[in-house]
């Protein structure tokens, strides 16, 4: 098989590849369900926090109080708008890596195949040769007892 030696390293270095490109698309994946998931809890903790509080600084009458409020608010509504964003960063980063690995994957198989129909065009060349000899062989061998026929004199010409 030293027709696909060459081949063999190219689909280890493919492998090896398509494995790093494995692990990036998990890792993308993981880095997506945590930004996800702390979109979440940001989202979450802006309701519970309206819930408990938004009624209260009206209430309470206190200017100052109420502005705090607000300001806060914003700044709650600005970092949940930005995990929105990060999430879907990672989400975009998440699908390119599995772009990647698909790619990775496809040429694996290419390599794979391309080594199978190596062997299988070197198996039919060894195939056909085995061929040849044996008819080069058969042929001999018929013409070595003809000629020997013909030695003893029973060939054809003799009368």
């Amino acid at each position: 098989m030293a027709d696909t030696q060459a081949l063999d390293t190219l689909l280890e270095q493919a492998t090896g590849a398509r494995d790093s490109a494995l692990d990036q698309h998990r890792r993308a994946l993981s880095a997506a369900d945590a930004a996800r998931r702390q979109g979440e809890q940001l989202s979450d903790y802006r309701k519970e926090y309206v819930r408990r509080f938004g009624t209260q600084p009206g209430r309470a009458g206190s200017v100052e109080l109420l502005q705090c409020y607000h300001g806060f608010m914003a700044r709650l509504d600005d970092a949940v708008s930005q995990q929105v964003q990060l999430a879907a960063q990672a989400a975009r980063r998440a699908d390119d890596a599995k772009t990647a690995l698909l790619a990775a994957e496809l040429r694996v198989a290419s390599v794979g195949k391309l080594i199978e129909c190596r062997v299988a065009e070197a198996q039919a060349r060894r195939e056909r040769a085995d061929q040849k000899a044996s008819d080069e062989f058969a042929s001999r061998a018929a013409w070595q007892r003809m000629a020997a026929v013909g030695a003893d004199g029973l060939g054809f010409g003799a009368a």
